[in-house]
């Protein structure tokens, strides 16, 4: 045994910095609450229902907190910069809020997926950046649990090697509701049936191994290459179809309340001006009663004043995050319209593919911050409200050179099942041919991997008799 000195860097998240990404992540109307909590608590914050213009002579904004005892810099305190509402920021809610009213108060919303699974791995012991992969790996999970985007496609983002997201992504799949954070409907089926202790079942060889012609076969030919009898496949195909192909049906349905967009994009002239919606948060400051127990000198007791300069440096930390909230959200947002201008000018099939990291290197921001941004976040625009996430895809080559996203293969692939014959629908095969006829090059197998994001059964469950009409 012996003592000996180290000397490590090592990174320290601020308080400050931590509460900002927080407040980043809270979609509008849980930043209401979390506002309305902290004027509850903090007397030194106040509610303003009006604009007001206070121009004061500006004073020195220093302020020491290592001395509890009277510091002469205490009684200057740039009480204006606080008490001020920042007139320039709201030019568009006042040409708005003279002609609308007030929108009435929105209950909070129900415990969201997203909440469950971070508080899940936040009972793991994790390191900063694995914390920092599963947070992003789970704000990329869609309401029906599926994970929406690629390990490749994380590990590029979060410059991070494949390995590590590869094992946060498997504790993920553990969590409750079992299924969670799979790639697709196979997979998710797997983890079900492993899970439930069925990995050596029948039932578990016949989605591992059959999948892809499950919907070509009977169980007669699924016995034969599974070497087994018609009997234990009928057995566990019914063991199969307790599973559920949407791993968050039932308990995690978003509740019936209309959605609140946090920024609004309009066109004012030949320019489209993104600005936050303030409406559902009250616009706090300083309360100006304070800045008199603070000049009194000798007159307010110590302890006071260390009292009432803990929760202003509190309600600081706090106007500062908002502000910096607003800001990283508008920068971003008018990026995406820069980027996306053919959308807002035409409509959803001029959306162009998109990534996060693009926007990244336009905002000089981290692709988690871009994340964070976007996850349950919507904006009202010309064309109508969408979720933030929705402006980016990835984009697959087309037989004249263009690019198209993603969503729109998907929406072409929606629209060939839906003029399908009931009683003899398309295989992924005629589907794939179908779309290269449209000029689309994708692989069968891409075909089938949409089809199950889409949450679409294979053709051998989508077939329907027609009843004899005798």
């Amino acid at each position: 045994m012996k003592l000996e000195l180290q000397v490590k860097m090592k990174q320290v998240l601020a308080p400050q910095l931590i509460q900002s990404l927080k407040m980043l992540q809270m979609p509008v109307l849980r930043l209401e609450q979390k506002l309305r909590q902290e004027l509850s608590t903090n007397p030194l914050l106040e509610e303003i229902e009006t604009l007001e213009n206070t121009i004061e002579e500006p004073e020195d904004p220093t302020l020491s907190t290592d001395d509890p005892k009277l510091d002469p810099k205490m009684d200057r305190i740039d009480w204006d910069y606080y008490l001020g509402d920042d007139a320039d920021d709201y030019t568009f809610r006042r040409m708005r809020e003279h002609t609308e009213d007030r929108q009435k108060e929105t209950p909070a919303t129900d415990r969201t997926l997203y909440e469950h699974l971070l508080e899940q791995l936040g009972f793991l012991k994790l390191s900063e950046d694995e914390f920092a992969i599963g947070d992003f790996i789970i704000g990329n999970i869609d309401e029906n649990g599926y994970l929406t985007c690629s390990v490749e496609e994380i590990a590029e983002m979060l410059k991070v090697d494949r390995e590590k997201v590869d094992k946060m992504l498997q504790l993920i799949q553990k969590f409750d509701p079992l299924g969670v954070g799979a790639r697709n409907l196979q997979e998710s089926l797997l983890i079900q049936l492993r899970e439930k202790g069925h990995k050596d079942s029948l039932a578990y060889r016949i989605i591992d191994e059959c999948f892809e012609s499950l919907d070509r076969k009977s169980h007669l030919q699924l016995a034969k290459a599974t070497g087994s009898t018609p009997e234990r496949v009928q057995e566990a195909m019914d063991l199969i179809r307790t599973l559920s192909p949407k791993p968050t049906t039932g308990r995690f349905d978003p509740a019936a309340i209309p959605i609140v967009p946090d920024l609004i994009v309009e066109k004012v002239g030949d320019e489209y001006i993104v600005f936050h919606n303030d409406k559902h948060t009250p616009r706090l400051r300083i309360n100006s009663s304070y800045r008199s127990l603070l000049k009194r000198g000798n007159e307010t007791p110590s302890e006071t004043k260390k009292y009432i300069r803990e929760k202003l440096e509190q309600a600081r930390w706090l106007l500062n995050s908002v502000n910096q909230r607003r800001t990283t959200m508008i920068r971003v947002m008018t990026a995406i319209v820069n980027e996306q201008h053919e959308f807002f000018e035409k409509g959803p099939d001029y959306l162009k593919p998109l990534i996060m990291e693009d926007i990244a290197e336009i905002v000089d921001m981290n692709v988690a911050t871009i994340s964070r941004v976007s996850n349950d976040k919507y904006v009202q625009t010309p064309q109508g409200v969408y979720e933030i996430k929705y402006f980016f895809n990835t984009g697959l080559p087309t037989k004249d050179g263009d690019q198209l996203v993603k969503r729109r293969v998907k929406q072409k692939l929606e629209e060939i099942i839906k003029s399908e014959d009931p009683a003899s629908p398309f295989s992924d095969q005629e589907i794939h041919k179908r779309l290269e006829a449209e000029g689309i090059s994708i692989a069968r197998r891409t075909v089938t991997k949409y089809r199950e994001e889409l949450k679409i059964l294979p053709a051998r469950f989508r077939k329907r008799v027609a009843k004899d009409s005798s």
